[in-house]
């Protein structure tokens, strides 16, 4: 634990959060950690439902994650989703080099309509399914995809030349979004040198897994720096798992149920189908995990046993909401100013964390801090592609 706690240069200045949750697109959900969960399948109607807990239980934001597994594609739910939802934000994942720049523009700008600016997009970096790919070529390929993307958005010609994606120059009319500052915010994870660069020089909030206070606080320093080399200043985020309780004997007895039908086997098959399992942010939460106690802690409340199930984000906070509360707010002390949240399964852990926890925290939106979103309706209607919005 860090013992004194300076925050970072962040773009967000006041002490405010965004919350998000954590939607089963990928299809993880379950109430046994390690075990495939019939009753909770990624089905639409399950996902659909986890939104609209969320929203209801007051969440800003909520994180719709891609991978090639069985469940739903990101794009097509979120725009499946976007009508029933009334205020909560969709952080929707896109991977790199899976759309021509110029037409992934188009398709976030559709959806950022669709949500009346109500879109955040998760800029994900990792080898495409079925490719183990060059990290220098991932890399470049992020950079020119996010330059065509910003210059889409912001100005009247796209004006492109580079190695990936050749040189061209096309009308920007096609891909304006409704969010008129810049289109929707970016959020960018990977602890890799190129990963922390692409975030620092292009997007708008760094993403991170669970870690020691000290690991994360580092991290931030970096990132922050490299930042402002680019004359920038960035947010930082927060992906991690919770589980709140009264007491804390009922929080740490959950982790143990969580646990009670785990294989190891089973679970490290299920870990490894999302073909990022070796990636090096899960590498560094399996060497986070072997420094835990008996019970899996490597601090007071940050539990690392979840990590054994699942690739990605493998450390929770257990606890109270008194306890819970103290931590995250050492966590924007630091810096950080956007958490996304989870716990199994989904609906239910939710609803604990939506009564125990979201009420007693300064909620934003990020993209309102920023002024992403339109304050009124334009008295000139929206032209985007072939249709009006008025």
């Amino acid at each position: 634990m860090i013992d004194s706690i300076k925050s970072v240069a962040v773009r967000t200045a006041d002490r405010v959060a965004e919350i998000a949750w954590f939607c089963d697109l990928c299809g993880g959900d379950t109430e046994f950690l390690g075990q495939l969960d019939p009753d909770r399948r990624s089905s639409f109607e399950h996902c659909r439902d986890i939104v609209l807990t969320a929203e209801k239980q007051g969440f800003k934001n909520i994180l719709l994650p891609t991978s090639y597994v069985v469940g739903q594609e990101p794009i097509a739910f979120a725009s499946a989703v976007a009508h029933l939802t009334q205020d909560i934000s969709l952080l929707v994942a896109i991977r790199t080099g899976e759309f021509h720049p110029p037409m992934l523009a188009r398709a976030i700008s559709t959806l950022d309509h669709l949500l009346e600016g109500r879109l955040t997009i998760n800029i994900i970096n990792s080898d495409l399914p079925g490719y183990k790919e060059d990290g220098a070529l991932r890399y470049q390929r992020c950079s020119e995809t996010i330059e065509i993307l910003r210059q889409g958005w912001t100005q009247n010609q796209i004006i492109h030349n580079g190695p990936v994606y050749g040189q061209f120059t096309m009308a920007t009319d096609p891909v304006k979004p409704y969010q008129q500052k810049g289109g929707p915010l970016l959020y960018f994870g990977g602890i890799a040198d190129g990963a922390r660069e692409v975030c620092a020089q292009y997007c708008d909030v760094f993403l991170m897994w669970p870690e020691k206070e000290e690991s994360l606080y580092a991290t931030m320093q970096d990132v922050s720096a490299r930042a402002a080399r680019h004359g920038r200043t960035i947010d930082f985020g927060l992906r991690i798992h919770i589980v709140v309780r009264e007491t804390e004997a009922e929080a740490r007895a959950y982790t143990r149920r969580l646990m009670s039908k785990f294989n190891a086997q089973q679970a490290e098959a299920l870990k490894q189908r999302t073909q990022d399992g070796k990636s090096l942010g899960v590498l560094r939460q399996d060497e986070m995990r072997q420094g835990a106690d008996e019970e899996g802690f490597v601090e007071p409340i940050l539990w690392t046993e979840i990590g054994r199930a699942r690739s990605g984000a493998g450390g929770a906070l257990v606890g109270t909401p008194e306890q819970i509360l103290a931590q995250l707010s050492r966590y924007m002390d630091m810096g950080i100013r956007s958490f996304i949240f989870s716990g199994y399964p989904l609906i239910e852990e939710c609803e604990y964390v939506g009564k125990l926890v979201l009420p007693h925290l300064p909620t934003v939106r990020l993209s309102d801090v920023q002024g992403r979103r339109p304050t009124h309706v334009p008295e000139t209607p929206l032209t985007f592609g072939a249709l009006t919005y008025s």
